[in-house]
């Protein structure tokens, strides 16, 4: 690699070479937004949308009960029996659009979470890990799906059990060569 055309270029802007905040030094309308990089307490936070929650604290404790229940809802999906496929016929076409379109939601929900917690702010972090462990326990856990006691479940393996069950059967017990 050739770094010797790295002196020509010009060195990071930082916010003190800034005029007034704005990225273009001439006082234009694009404003500096000031990003946490490290977890941190407090109400005042964007998280999802700019402006939202704002400074109220009714609106930062929305914040919060609405990452939950987003952690919660994902987690209903992940372990739903739509997205596994154990509802009835899973070789109907119709049934494969059902869990794609169930698959595709639960993955837009894992990342909205996602991209909450990215906010940095500590309060979000927990409701979101409270709402995983909440809707683990509920809809995930053997323990609360079946509450006799009995620890025999007609639950389909995971999907990832089954690329490895099946990789096992291809190479060790087929006479195909790999």
């Amino acid at each position: 690699m050739d770094h010797g055309n790295m002196h020509d270029m010009p060195p990071p802007s930082t916010p003190s070479m800034m005029n007034n905040g704005s990225m273009n030094g001439g006082g234009g309308h694009h404003k500096m937004m000031m990003m946490h990089m490290t977890f941190f307490w407090g109400k005042n936070t964007e998280v999802l949308f700019s402006g939202w929650p704002g400074t109220s604290s009714g609106m930062y404790a929305l914040c919060l009960i609405f990452v939950f229940f987003l952690a919660v809802i994902t987690e209903w999906l992940a372990h739903s029996s739509l997205l596994r496929g154990t509802t009835g016929d899973s070789a109907n076409p119709a049934s494969g659009l059902v869990q794609t379109a169930v698959y595709t939601l639960r993955t837009g929900l894992a990342y909205l979470v996602m991209l909450a917690v990215m906010s940095f702010n500590a309060g979000v972090f927990l409701a979101a890990l409270a709402g995983h462990a909440i809707g683990f326990m509920l809809f995930g856990s053997r323990t609360f799906r079946n509450p006799s006691g009995d620890q025999k479940t007609n639950d389909p393996p995971a999907s990832a059990e089954i690329v490895f069950d099946d990789l096992f059967k291809l190479v060790f017990l087929s006479d195909i060569k790999l």
